[in-house]
């Protein structure tokens, strides 16, 4: 049976890519405040008729940011499910079944795991 994804990781893997994982999700909660922000003003210069000159370029900018940080997942095959919670996917195989090593920022490990279909609420304890 083929694989889903191309690139698997291993628990120690996903583990020590955790620092830098903490610094993209960061990065990105920040800019999609600021992006919410520079909505809000573009919206309100729109009702007044003013096109927003500089703010449109900021906004462009801040968009190529998030479009840059998401990057960084999307190459590793991570998968963000909430970024709010700072919920992420690794794929991985366990006992020769695709699966995805489940993480949550607050979580000082990766700890469980969950078939690729069952989500959050099929959350397994690794070993």
């Amino acid at each position: 049976m083929p694989y889903r994804f191309s690139k698997h990781y291993t628990r120690e893997q996903a583990r020590a890519l955790l620092p830098q994982i903490r610094v993209w999700l960061e990065r990105l909660i920040s800019l999609r405040k600021q992006l919410e922000s520079q909505d809000q003003q573009l919206s309100a210069m729109s009702a007044l008729g003013d096109t927003g000159g500089p703010l449109v370029n900021q906004w462009v900018g801040t968009m190529a940011d998030i479009k840059d940080a998401l990057l960084e997942f999307h190459r590793r095959q991570i998968q963000i499910k909430d970024l709010d919670r700072g919920l992420l996917d690794f794929p991985a195989v366990v006992g020769g079944k695709e699966v995805f090593l489940c993480w949550e920022k607050d979580e000082d490990d990766v700890e469980f795991w969950h078939d690729l279909d069952a989500g959050y609420a099929g959350r397994e304890p690794l070993d």
